[in-house]
């Protein structure tokens, strides 16, 4: 299903550059345009020319680009630019969401028939759905990121704005019949994973465009990406294969609390930026150390919540295998990220969310049985 981006282009501006900025009366920022006023001259607007390149000592690789990261090096290859708009590291998450919904259904079979469908959900979910929410973020983040990051592939026009709308175009279209075809395939009568699909693409768009631009808010945005992580590709595969019932649903959303403390973490290497561009993240509102336990919290209390469901309904055994993902997660909370959430927050991810994405599997196979 679509995702928003785990990790969206930047909407920072860096402390180094605000400083850059601020110093230089001759720089006035503007939410719509960036506009050079040279003293010497008339006042005549001048638009910015993106660098060509990425800084010196950028250390951009190609292996950062073909997976739309930062630190990528540039390309003129188009289909490589294209593919980097999509963001690849994102769609593993979608992906193991997918999974989760097959096994939750408790009736996958390892056939060939199951194995397409699941693969073909998979695409539909991650780098179609998930690209298209990853190239559409981009190009709404256009004027920040030519601020933020000039050498990326809209703001320095490695890519045209023709062709970056035909990618979002030909993405989103491309999920959509996926999600029809799947129905078809599954033999519903009711088109369900087309619906997901509208759904998450729906969700995605009013994420990253104005005039409601939901990542502007701290609380409705990051638990609007938590979801889209968790419970759509959820939805989507429990439905293919299975029934999507009710206590799926709300027992998935409480899980995409989880998602939204997963998505604080990012905002808190963006939080001078944040606050240059009125953007109301959690650690912007509450400060560093408020919510930084806000986070943690929200990851915690949540997977408890959960292992409490499963002992009540009767299945003590997944609950303690959930409750032993949830201490190496505390653990390292308490090593790195809880100690310093700017320095170590991908630290701390990769530390502790493998832990918590195996706690999803085990929940997911706990409500198939």
């Amino acid at each position: 299903m679509a995702s928003l981006l785990y990790c969206p282009s930047s909407i920072a501006v860096s402390a180094q550059s605000i400083r850059r900025l601020r110093s230089n009366p001759s720089i006035s920022i503007s939410r719509r345009r960036l506009e050079v006023r040279a003293g010497e001259t008339d006042a005549k607007e001048v638009k910015p020319t993106a660098p060509e390149s990425a800084p010196a000592g950028n250390g951009g690789s190609s292996f950062n680009q073909l997976l739309g990261i930062k630190g990528a090096a540039q390309e003129t290859n188009k289909w490589k630019i294209r593919l980097q708009l999509t963001k690849p590291v994102t769609w593993p998450p979608l992906v193991w969401g997918v999974v989760c919904g097959a096994a939750a259904s408790g009736n996958f079979h390892w056939n060939v028939e199951d194995v397409a469908k699941a693969i073909v959900c998979m695409i539909m979910s991650g780098p179609c759905l998930t690209g298209y929410t990853q190239t559409l973020n981009d190009w709404y983040d256009r004027e920040i990121d030519a601020i933020n990051e000039p050498y990326r592939p809209i703001p320095s026009g490695a890519i045209s704005e023709s062709e970056v709308i035909t990618q979002i175009w030909v993405l989103l279209l491309g999920g959509l019949g996926l999600g029809a075809l799947l129905d078809v395939w599954a033999g519903h009568e009711f088109p369900i994973v087309f619906y997901l699909a509208v759904g998450g693409s729906l969700l995605s768009y009013i994420y990253s465009a104005p005039p409601l631009k939901l990542k502007q808010n701290g609380w409705i945005g990051n638990f609007a990406l938590g979801a889209s992580y968790i419970s759509l590709p959820w939805w989507a595969g429990q439905a293919l294969f299975g029934t999507l019932t009710p206590d799926i649903i709300v027992l998935t959303l409480l899980y995409s609390i989880a998602g939204l403390g997963i998505a604080i973490v990012n905002d808190f290497k963006s939080i001078e930026g944040d606050r240059a561009m009125g953007l109301q993240s959690l650690p912007v509102a509450f400060g560093i150390d408020t919510a930084k336990w806000i986070c943690v919290g929200a990851i915690d209390i949540t997977q408890l919540s959960i292992a409490g469901y499963l002992l009540g309904a009767g299945k003590p055994l997944y609950a303690l295998a959930l409750l032993g993902l949830i201490i190496p997660q505390v653990v390292f909370q308490f090593q790195y990220f809880l100690k310093d959430p700017i320095k170590y927050d991908v630290k701390y991810q990769a530390s502790a969310q493998p832990f918590l994405v195996l706690g999803l599997l085990v929940t997911a196979l706990a409500t198939s049985h």
